[in-house]
């Protein structure tokens, strides 16, 4: 057999996503959303009401943040300090933003971190050895998947927010344990990504009553939205106790960089000086994690934020029941609106609301879903106004009625291949 090159394999093979970049790339993929973050934006050199930036509290503009990443910038800049944190990158800001967020989740203690994805990806695969085995939701998001499959032991996986498959993942696992000596690990999420569900962590956590397991949770999209005090989706389903491994990113209420994990001490400090892309990776410029020290303080005393956002979030979604969409079952800001049509009226669809209607917003199709369905999600933040979802409410209701007489497929929207 003849031996393949390797970059001329790439050209034949481009990936699922790679083999539409051409249609996609600059407009549906990589568009370039210019101006101040906020509500409005400028997409190719028109404004547009932007529901696609996880700027949940409005904190990307807020003025003491912008005011204190300006400082921090300015005194330290964005070098220091240099090096991983275990060989010379600690700083006491680290450790004073590491423990404000333990306390704030009501967690002993707290592992800051670079990114949400190479966190996440990171710690499964720090945590679990090769007899144990991991069971993960079915939709957790791309980065848990790959943390998953970096295990090198079992992995078991259950239908989203299927609990009665969970418990029969459960019932293998243990069997599966008992022969190797292992431990379990249950991940889910607090809140999917795409649909806005809460995963069913009460449930979740009710099955430990049965089955010897540990429960890890990402709750990127619901830390700083969700519970009495925005600490999450386990405050906010009152099982905080239960879960044993608080995860969660900075790049959604906290419109920052980075991300931490929350728990026991001694596990902490064991992913501390186990988690590899922390260890060989240099730390978080010190600008950045001092801003994220006042992101967490107005999340903490700005209550009136959150209140903002879920007014925000009650309006659009109640607005857009009201006009007769499908949003699903989300309990959380995450907003999808459910079509049917194809990839190509789907595509004139989003099109049209952008070039025609200044809304800017995300459409989701195939080969990401399956063939035959749309989905807009929609991201609410504490900056969006009632103008902004009148705006939305009767643009989408008229391109719903342009869907329905097959007007995506006669007419083009733009002048570029889509």
């Amino acid at each position: 057999m003849a031996v393949k090159d390797l970059f001329e394999r790439l050209k034949e093979r481009p990936g699922p996503l790679g083999r539409f970049a051409r249609q996609l790339h600059g407009y549906y993929a990589f568009p370039q959303l210019e101006g101040p973050i906020g509500n409005r934006m400028y997409f190719r050199g028109k404004e547009v009401i932007v529901w696609s930036i996880n700027n949940y509290l409005g904190l990307a503009n807020h003025p003491e943040v912008r005011e204190t990443d300006a400082k921090a910038a300015a005194e330290w800049g964005l070098a220091y300090p240099m090096g991983a944190r275990m060989m010379t990158g600690e700083t006491k800001y680290h450790i004073q933003l590491e423990n404000e967020l333990a306390e704030f989740v009501k967690r002993p203690a707290g592992l800051l971190l670079n990114y949400g994805y190479q966190g996440i990806m990171s710690i499964i695969p720090a945590l679990l050895d090769r007899r144990d085995v991991v069971i993960y939701d079915a939709e957790s998001h791309a980065s848990i998947v790959d943390g998953v499959h970096l295990h090198k032991g079992k992995r078991m996986a259950y239908p989203h927010n299927d609990i009665e498959a969970l418990e029969k993942q459960l019932k293998r696992a243990v069997e599966h344990v008992k022969r190797t000596g292992g431990a379990i690990l249950v991940v889910t999420e607090g809140v999917f990504g795409m649909s806005g569900n809460q995963g069913r962590l009460k449930e979740i956590v009710a099955l430990k009553e049965k089955y010897p397991f540990r429960l890890l949770i990402d709750d990127a999209h619901g830390f700083g939205t969700m519970g009495p005090t925005g600490a999450g989706t386990d405050e906010e389903q009152g099982v905080q106790e239960g879960v044993d491994l608080y995860f969660a990113t900075f790049a959604k209420a906290m419109a920052s960089i980075g991300a931490f994990i929350a728990g026991p001490p001694e596990v902490i400090n064991y992913l501390r000086y186990n988690i590899r892309s922390q260890i060989f990776a240099k730390s978080l410029p010190l600008p950045i994690v001092i801003g994220n020290l006042k992101r967490l303080e107005l999340l903490r005393s700005k209550p009136e934020l959150r209140e903002k956002l879920w007014q925000v979030v009650r309006s659009l979604q109640s607005g857009l029941k009201e006009f007769g969409f499908n949003i699903g079952t989300t309990s959380s800001p995450v907003t999808p609106v459910y079509l049917s049509g194809s990839m190509e009226e789907a595509a004139g669809l989003v099109a049209d609301l952008r070039e025609n209607y200044g809304i800017f917003v995300s459409g989701v199709m195939y080969p990401v879903i399956p063939k035959g369905q749309i989905i807009l999600r929609l991201i609410p933040t504490a900056v969006h106004t009632q103008e902004d979802i009148d705006e939305t409410l009767k643009a989408f209701s008229e391109v719903r009625e342009k869907l329905a007489t097959k007007y995506y497929v006669k007419e083009p929207v733009v002048t570029f291949n889509v």
